[in-house]
């Protein structure tokens, strides 16, 4: 009787998810390269082995569901051909919803009503980019039940309008582009101004960790957007003195030191033009086997200019910067994502253990009154379909 009770729900859960499609989209480190990418730089990020799992059932008729089991309470439902953009307790939605739309756009959406579950293994508000996560993740199943298929490059493009577009946040293709093209362990590098992507390969022996504050940083409504127009202005300026120049990452440094300009934006466009130029050093550094230990100063470089010149930082994370700095096994740390609070990286050796973090913390506790989360992650394969029967996490792909 028990045996057939289990073959009967058994049967039942496969009607249930039949048409059923599912995905997964890491979440990503930005490695280096702090707001180049819409300066059209080059920048190096890498995926992690956690990020955001997408379930999706077709539903007959237009409607749509949106769950989110970060967001509980707030689930949202509407009509494909009248979408609404979403305020409150319900903003998580507009990721979704801004790639449904584009999608549609492109004639790329499903041409029926569906369901929408998320679930997730990563810290949010960690400048992990969960965002980007969730609009490939989104993206993915929305394709498959469309039974349509798309470029790496064109999944990130889509991801990004949606950004930008519907969201309303000004961001260039690193999140999205880090996401999609991830390896095991390797870095991707990105330039943003051709939209090419490659892979290098990581030294042997080093780990990713991140301490998160817990300071939530929303980038929509912080001094993100500002900082863009900060840098628009102090292009436009510079192509004053030379029009061939398309990006302020591109700019010579001698060019823009004799550039009058106001002064926040000269401090601006130094913090891109000096983190292009550790970009290089580092992704040559890597490709000529130098020491972790000397391409790791560069991360740390890469922290100080983010907090005196392009002032995205807070003194909380340069708190933990400087903590981190000065631990043997630690090769380089800087903040991590959009700033304005999050999380900070840290780059270390294998030996670099759970105590040594926990010793961190407690420095970071006794200034501060709270204590960082911490994390340790490997850089991990990228955004793809998911075997909707398989649990999140398990590694079988379709």
């Amino acid at each position: 009787m028990e045996e057939n009770s289990i073959h009967e729900s058994h049967k039942d859960y496969l009607e249930f998810m039949k048409g059923a499609v599912a995905s997964f989209a890491p979440g990503r480190i930005e490695f280096l390269g702090n707001h180049l990418d819409y300066n059209g730089g080059t920048v190096l990020g890498t995926a992690i082995n956690a990020g955001i799992y997408a379930l999706a059932l077709p539903m007959e008729g237009t409607d749509f569901r949106l769950f989110s089991e970060s967001f509980e309470g707030a689930d949202i439902s509407g009509s494909i051909p009248s979408l609404e953009k979403q305020s409150g307790k319900h903003s998580w939605g507009n990721y979704c919803l801004g790639v449904l739309r584009v999608l549609l756009d492109k004639g790329l959406a499903p041409n029926h009503g569906f369901s929408l579950t998320l679930t997730t293994d990563l810290p949010m508000s960690a400048g992990l980019s969960s965002s980007a996560a969730v609009e490939l993740a989104t993206a993915q199943c929305l394709l498959q039940l469309a039974n349509q298929q798309v470029s790496k490059k064109e999944l990130v493009n889509i991801c990004r309008q949606a950004e930008n577009k519907w969201v309303g946040l000004p961001c260039g293709i690193l999140d999205q582009g880090t996401s999609a093209f991830g390896e095991k362990d390797k870095v991707v590098r990105i330039d943003c101004a051709k939209e090419e992507y490659s892979t290098l390969s990581l030294p042997l022996h080093t780990s990713f960790w991140i301490f998160d504050t817990g300071i939530k940083h929303d980038l929509v409504d912080s001094q993100y957007g500002t900082r863009n127009q900060e840098c628009m202005d102090a292009l436009n300026i510079i192509q004053n003195s030379d029009p061939s120049i398309q990006f302020l990452a591109e700019c010579p440094g001698p060019l823009l030191e004799e550039t009058e300009m106001p002064g926040n934006l000269k401090k601006r466009a130094r913090h891109v033009v000096e983190e292009q130029n550790r970009v290089s050093l580092f992704s040559d550094g890597l490709q000529k086997g130098t020491s972790p230990a000397e391409l790791g100063s560069l991360l740390t470089a890469s922290h100080k200019s983010s907090s005196v010149n392009f002032e995205n930082s807070l003194p909380e994370l340069d708190f933990l910067v400087d903590c981190l700095s000065s631990e043997e096994k630690i090769f380089g740390a800087r903040l991590t994502g959009g700033g304005f609070g999050g999380a900070v990286l840290a780059w270390t050796a294998n030996t670099f253990s759970e105590k040594e973090a926990l010793s961190i913390a407690e420095e970071y506790q006794k200034k501060w009154g709270n204590s960082p989360n911490f994390h340790s992650f490997k850089p991990s394969k990228g955004a793809g379909p998911h075997d909707p029967l398989l649990k999140p996490g398990e590694s079988k792909e379709i």
